[in-house]
């Protein structure tokens, strides 16, 4: 019955997360950049120049640099390596093409999300300061569109339960613990609870906390990841040529036709959604809690965040894998396993050095996305009771450790798309006004024009 439950699932969520998906977020996401004027590539040095800027100011409880540290290590995390590597057995080295190209787009959408996020900030019942998709449709599109916020909010609760990376990750611990009951009912069970136990250390603490956490993680991370990738690269010099040829040349195949490119352009977009949340509407919730009063500012520095996880990192699993295992041996929809196997065959203890730093990224993803979730419950149910839903978040660890694999990705790429279509809907709807606080920010910077950019222009007055 299980069985059939996860392929019920599973064809749910290809239909809804497959082609309707991939128009939302790649389309929009490509008319946000380009109304824009590419302000993902033009405006970078500046969105770098605001990180390492220590100005702050307004009301909030994080910088923020903090903010994308939050969105960094729940975006940097399971789906970083075993999205990656599902996204290589279903569509190629191709479908890395197509994370590239969502990155760039992503990258935008997620200036507009921060933009946002900081002009159409709500408050708690509290009284706090509070972002998300759901204040912002409420603040901006105003009472008849109420409605479109709940219906977030809901998606949101559901989304944001961290499903594949409890599932992953206690696959992982239980294949290195176990390799033949990896199996193991009670093995799974107990690794997660061990991870609950973790994640509530952390999450109970409130977002002061889990940013503190996000903010020495997040570099330790990432910095290791790259050494041991940069390790697979060297090692394997004279293959790196062909890998990278042979993600451009399957990204465009027409081999086995037009059909084809295009459900590896999808796959590609889809493990890309999971993996830098562009267009979901979680960034919203961090960077709204964010100690900044400048929109502008907030949106330069949100628009990083794709671009550390779907553009660098999610490269480094890429060519770890393809450097290190034989993809056309590969059986089945496999995700970390496939990746350990990779890092196994070409680092002297590659295996149990990834499972170390998967562990991290799967623990930080769940200390992030356990207060997206706590936001969205209080807005529909107010701060008290949303203290519930910590402690349920953190029981449903247990629950997703034990279900199979398949169903996680179907169940986590559906609650995704179900956030998707109210948040991209809001964006598109202001990005009007993302624009006009554009060009009031930088007209005012001594070292740029006051002028938009001819695209910007010629699309105003299309």
């Amino acid at each position: 019955m299980l069985e059939s439950a996860a392929q019920w699932l599973t064809r749910v969520a290809d239909t809804v997360c497959g082609l309707p998906m991939f128009l939302v977020l790649i389309g929009g996401g490509l008319f946000l950049f380009l109304a824009g004027g590419a302000v993902s590539i033009r405006r970078l040095p500046r969105a770098l120049a605001e990180l390492r800027s220590s100005r702050s100011g307004g009301q909030g409880q994080i910088s923020s640099a903090q903010a994308l540290a939050g969105v960094v290590s729940a975006t940097v995390g399971m789906g970083n390596i075993a999205g990656v590597a599902i996204a290589l057995v279903t569509g190629g080295p191709g479908a890395i093409f197509w994370m590239w190209v969502s990155a760039i787009v992503g990258m935008s959408t997620k200036y507009h999300e921060g933009v946002l996020a900081i002009k159409y900030r709500g408050t708690t019942d509290t009284g706090e300061p509070a972002g998300g998709t759901m204040h912002i449709i409420d603040r901006a599109l105003g009472p008849r569109w109420h409605w479109l916020a709940t219906a977030f909010a809901v998606a949101g609760m559901f989304g944001t339960l961290c499903i594949m990376n409890a599932n992953q990750l206690t696959e992982a611990v239980a294949t290195v613990v176990s390799p033949e009951g990896a199996s193991s009912l009670r093995l799974r069970l107990i690794i997660g609870l061990a991870i609950a136990a973790v994640v509530a250390a952390v999450v109970l603490g409130g977002i002061k906390r889990i940013a503190r956490v996000a903010s020495w993680l997040v570099p330790f991370m990432v910095g290791a990841y790259f050494l041991m990738v940069l390790y697979i690269i060297l090692t394997r010099l004279p293959d790196v040529p062909g890998v990278i040829s042979s993600i451009f040349s399957e990204a465009f195949s027409l081999r086995a036709g037009w059909g084809a490119l295009i459900g590896v352009a999808i796959i590609g977009a889809r493990r890309a959604a999971f993996v830098n949340d562009a267009g979901v509407g979680t960034a919203t919730i961090m960077h709204g809690a964010s100690r900044n009063d400048e929109p502008v500012r907030e949106g330069l520095i949100a628009m990083l965040g794709p671009a550390i996880d779907s553009g660098l990192v999610c490269t480094l699993t890429a060519l770890a894998i393809l450097l290190g295992t034989d993809l056309s041996a590969v059986e089945g929809v496999k995700g970390l396993s496939i990746a350990l196997d990779a890092f196994g065959s070409c680092i002297p203890g590659g295996h149990m050095m990834l499972m170390v730093v998967v562990t991290c990224f799967a623990i930080s993803s769940m200390f992030s996305y356990s207060f997206y979730g706590t936001r969205c419950a209080a807005y529909l149910v107010g701060e008290r009771r949303a203290r519930l839903y910590t402690y349920i978040f953190i029981a449903t660890l247990v629950v997703f450790a034990v279900l199979p694999v398949t169903a996680a990705v179907s169940l986590c790429d559906l609650f995704y798309a179900l956030m998707v279509f109210p948040t991209m809907f809001t964006v598109l709807a202001l990005s009007g006004r993302v624009r006009a606080e554009t060009r009031r920010y930088f007209s005012a910077l001594p070292d740029s024009p006051a002028s938009p950019s001819p695209s910007l222009t010629a699309i105003e007055e299309s």
